[in-house]
């Protein structure tokens, strides 16, 4: 950058360009953190705060990371785990349609469980009476 003529004369009758005082920098507590960063950062302590779109980020990545290793798991099982895991689940099945069929018949009118009963015990007797 070139300097304005004036810096050159030596013309005392000019008043010469102070350099202004910034207030910020000339305050104590500025001085303070200022001179604290200085030291964290010379042994490797600098602050961790991030913007939040890379901390969302980052957490993205580790767990897509976490979820492939969750994939990578699950194709190297066995056949025997694999087998397994089908028998619970057709058994959790069962165990369902047990569940929604005793709420049937407990939401059902009072006149076709005595229906029922009466039919089980009409097949008792009958079965009684063949043997």
């Amino acid at each position: 950058m070139a300097e304005p003529d004036y810096i050159e004369d030596d013309n005392p009758e000019l008043i010469r360009p102070q350099k202004l005082i910034n207030p910020v920098k000339s305050s104590r507590n500025h001085q303070d953190l200022h001179r604290e960063l200085l030291m964290n950062q010379k042994r490797g302590l600098a602050p961790q705060n991030k913007p939040e779109l890379q901390k969302v980020m980052e957490k993205r990545r580790r767990d897509q990371v976490i979820k492939q290793k969750e994939e990578e798991a699950q194709k190297k099982k066995s056949d025997l785990e694999i087998e397994l895991l089908k028998r619970q689940q057709k058994l959790e099945q069962l165990e369902l349609e047990k569940q929604k069929l005793q709420e049937e018949q407990e939401n059902a009118p009072e006149f076709v469980k005595v229906k029922g009963n009466l039919r089980r015990t009409g097949q008792e007797v009958a079965q009684a009476q063949e043997s």
